[in-house]
């Protein structure tokens, strides 16, 4: 059996992953009967080729992805081959799902939600690999640090525009804090404003605390889900009639993308091996600081005590209730089932019993050497 092919997918996107909120390119084109080539449509035929959206970059991100394509498990999984689309303009995940150019697109809800919301989108978010909210405040120590909601009045925050900044206001909102308090900065998304003391804080990632280490700062991670906004992220989102047409197609995607981030998260080496040397290599990634951050994704973001009791990707009733809330204080007003569809994934564990095993993150960000 051949392995399926791999292809690479359109430039580097030059925006954080929740962009556009507000402006989605819905409807951007008749439903194309096949997604990617082949016969991967959203409906008619089966669902042998298959398009995944990527929500940036060839990183670090997506090592669950690599993996499951270096080790077969989405031609295990019935696929002749899976589209990695990198993600590399202000268009959605969810306009690109939309439009048939992708089956599956890594999004967060609240991009999602907007495109529910605002144009009735049939889209439906079927499992989540960030159990947490990814965005965060850096700032120094050495400077004015902010380890509070509440360090953030008086202070010059770089905020870039579009949906980082309905982002960033909605964790104002949230803390009760008037924009009027704090001075917004546009920036764009290279961190040299925090460095030179241009700003006292700067949205990124909780992860970036990492690369600002290795380059010899003292970094201080205000985490928006531990401040008041939580709201999971890389989901699963897909068009309605996928779930209706492609129902198990879908379910053994979701199988060789728990076994590939299983994988990933238990032999990092390897998974970042394929970012660097493979998948992300006309990124000239730092090796180093893809190590790290595959970690602290695992540690922090993926990885819980709900997820080691329920498997990858499943959501609690406490977690989708704190999204929802969440997406309420953005302006987001919607129900569960309007959003989410969980119950492929249930049915996954269901038949799948040894993919719920717990697992252990990694907790070194630091590679191991050569020939240990």
């Amino acid at each position: 059996m051949t392995v399926p092919a791999i292809r690479s997918g359109i430039s580097r996107r030059g925006l954080l992953k929740a962009a556009g909120l507000g402006g989605l390119a819905l409807g951007a084109g008749p439903l194309l009967a096949a997604c990617g080539g082949g016969s991967s449509g959203a409906s008619g035929g089966a669902l042998t080729e298959l398009s995944l959206q990527l929500s940036w970059i060839k990183n670090y991100e997506f090592v669950g992805e690599y993996v499951a394509a270096e080790k077969g498990y989405y031609r295990d999984a019935g696929f002749t081959a899976v589209n990695l689309l990198a993600g590399g303009t202000s268009t959605t995940a969810e306009s690109l799902v939309l439009s048939g150019k992708a089956t599956v697109g890594l999004s967060s809800t609240p991009i999602t939600a907007a495109a529910v919301t605002s144009s009735n989108a049939p889209l439906k978010i079927i499992g989540a690999t960030y159990q947490k909210n990814p965005f965060a405040i850096a700032s120094l120590a050495n400077g004015k640090p902010i380890r509070t909601a509440a360090d953030l009045v008086g202070k010059r925050v770089g905020v870039q525009a579009g949906g980082n900044q309905t982002l960033f206001e909605a964790l104002l909102k949230a803390n009760g804090i008037d924009k009027s308090q704090v001075q917004i900065v546009g920036v764009q998304y290279d961190q040299a404003p925090l460095k030179n003391g241009s700003v006292d804080g700067f949205m990124t990632y909780v992860v970036n605390d990492f690369k600002l280490r290795l380059q010899g700062y003292d970094p201080v991670i205000l985490s928006f889900a531990d401040s008041g906004l939580p709201f999971v992220a890389e989901t699963f989102t897909v068009r309605q009639d996928t779930i209706t047409s492609h129902r198990d197609a879908l379910k053994k995607f979701l199988v060789a993308e728990i076994k590939g981030w299983t994988d990933a998260i238990k032999d990092p080496v390897t998974a970042v091996n394929y970012t660097v040397q493979k998948y992300g290599a006309d990124q000239k990634l730092d090796y180093n600081d893809q190590y790290g951050s595959a970690i602290e994704i695992a540690e922090k973001l993926i990885v819980t005590d709900d997820t080691n009791a329920n498997g990858l990707f499943t959501m609690t009733d406490e977690v989708i209730d704190a999204d929802l809330r969440s997406l309420a204080t953005i302006g987001y007003q919607v129900d569960a089932p309007r959003l989410y569809d969980l119950s492929l994934l249930t049915e996954v564990y269901q038949e799948h019993p040894e993919l719920k095993a717990p697992i252990t993150a990694p907790t070194d960000i630091n590679p191991p050497k050569a020939g240990q």
